[in-house]
């Protein structure tokens, strides 16, 4: 007969025991096994808190409005004679295709990137030159990519984002900033964007870029806006936004994005050393895009107003020589041949400060400025001269296809005479109008300015010179006026520009 704590002290010992196993099974990893069953693993790990918000909802929304442009040329017509006899001989085409002579004459003439076969291309076909991307701004077909994707092509194709591919006809082109507008006739509704505000755009905003760098269609990167107003020296309009998206060759006329799908840029160059993304990009603000945009598809042109100067930034030295209070403007360094401002009275050395009520404070404002006026608009303008502002009436007129350049003869030169102060030796010219350097201090100021041996100063403070005394009484008439700087103008390869050099401390 068992006792009754006989019995307590078994139950005991079967409970402990059940529990080591659980405990076992826990330390292992796992939770209650049965037959037949499979082990039950714990969770995987999940943060369900808030999270950074991505770009996937807007790649979804404007990826069908992004399309990569394809563009082909005509072939010249070959020449079967000449140079190309070798090719073509009798019993060139006999030898065996492995045959060395063969095969170097094949590559030589460029056989490799002829059509199938090794063949070249018949005259007539069309071969490609380039590929970029763009993008449709309106549901009937209109779209938009850059002047040097489409450049030289006869035959467009655009690939849209499901991989069809439909035919473009070129609407107009604007080569000064580097827009283009093509048309695809189809009974379709394209998805299409718009343009963003650019003016609201800062510096560190998120921007995406869609695009077929390299030929791989429909291509994302992300990044933010680097910098606004980038110079890059590409044309008088250059008014960049960077970025630092990753770009590359071929993302050439694609957008980029802003968080709410619109255009803020299109994107057009990259810094690059090596010829591949570094993280320097530089798109074309939407509003230059726009009414560029807007003038080719009404007229398949950007008429543009022409004022006609040659202009150069103010620097510290040269506000500090003309009397300006502040470092803006354009000074003009020549007015050009037959030009509007030529026939307003605009002379070189004038620094223009105002159009029309507006400041001007770079060159590059004032071309952005006169290049928005419709040519045939009369326009004030004010610029600053002889130490006074002085208001001209000029009618502005269309920009030319090619710019024009004022031509000045470079005069013969004897010795010269010595400006110790500045470290130059100067000549009379040959014609009488201004003098030549004919040698300069290379521990000077002037050397230091940049100015060389060749060059002509025309005037000193807008006072034209002829001798070496001219240059001295202009200089000295300067200092006289409590100047701390005296303004050459000088002439080098057919083009004008202004030197402030200090003057010589007493």
């Amino acid at each position: 007969m068992t006792s009754p704590h006989s019995a307590n002290s078994g139950k005991r010992r079967k409970w402990m025991a059940a529990a080591a196993s659980v405990a076992i099974a826990s330390a292992i990893g796992f939770g209650a096994v049965t037959s037949g069953s499979l082990p039950v693993l714990a969770e995987p790990v999940r943060v369900d808190g808030p999270q950074a918000p991505g770009f996937a909802d807007i790649v979804e929304r404007v990826s069908p409005a992004v399309v990569s442009v394809r563009v082909k040329a005509k072939m010249q017509p070959a020449n079967d004679r000449g140079p190309g006899f070798f090719f073509n001989g009798p019993g060139f085409e006999d030898l065996p295709d492995d045959h060395p002579l063969k095969r170097f004459f094949r590559e030589f003439r460029g056989d490799r990137f002829g059509g199938p076969g090794g063949r070249p291309e018949r005259h007539g076909r069309a071969r490609p030159v380039s590929q970029g991307s763009g993008f449709f701004i309106s549901e009937d077909g209109y779209l938009v990519t850059n002047n040097h994707v489409i450049d030289g092509g006869s035959e467009f194709t655009v690939l849209m984002d499901d991989g069809t591919e439909l035919d473009a006809t070129l609407i107009g082109s604007d080569p000064r900033t580097d827009l283009a507008v093509m048309k695809v006739e189809e009974a379709r509704k394209f998805t299409y964007v718009d343009f963003a505000d650019d003016a609201k755009v800062r510096v560190g905003d998120w921007v995406v870029a869609v695009g077929n760098p390299f030929g791989l269609g429909g291509t994302v990167t992300a990044g933010i806006v680097s910098a606004r107003g980038r110079d890059i020296g590409a044309g008088p309009y250059d008014d960049f936004i960077q970025i630092d998206a990753a770009v590359n060759r071929g993302n050439s006329g694609g957008p980029a994005f802003n968080l709410n799908g619109e255009v803020v840029g299109i994107n057009t160059a990259i810094f690059s050393p090596s010829g591949g993304n570094v993280g320097i990009a530089f798109a074309i603000p939407a509003s230059i895009a726009k009414e560029v945009i807007t003038d080719l598809i009404e007229d398949g042109n950007v008429e543009r107003g022409w004022l006609g100067v040659q202009i150069q930034p103010v620097t510290p030295d040269i506000a500090e020589s003309l009397g300006l209070a502040e470092q803006k403007g354009a000074l003009v360094t020549e007015p050009q041949a037959d030009s509007p401002a030529l026939a307003a009275g605009i002379k070189a050395g004038d620094v223009i400060v105002d159009v029309d009520g507006t400041q001007i404070d770079s060159p590059r404002a004032l071309a952005r400025l006169i290049g928005g006026m419709a040519p045939g608009t009369s326009t004030e303008v004010t610029v600053w001269r002889n130490g006074a502002t002085e208001k001209l009436t000029v009618k502005l007129t269309e920009m030319p296809g090619v710019e024009k350049m004022a031509r000045a003869e470079t005069p013969d030169t004897d010795d010269g005479a010595l400006l110790d102060d500045f470290g130059l030796t100067v000549a009379a010219s040959g014609d009488g109008n201004g003098v030549v350097v004919t040698d300069v201090d290379p521990g000077s100021d002037a050397a230091d300015r940049g100015i060389r041996t060749g060059d002509i100063i025309v005037a000193v403070n807008s006072s034209p010179v002829d001798s070496a005394a001219a240059v001295e009484a202009a200089v000295a008439e300067a200092s006289r006026a409590g100047r701390k700087a005296v303004l050459f103008q000088l002439q080098r390869d057919d083009t004008n520009r202004f030197v402030a050099l200090p003057v010589a401390r007493g």
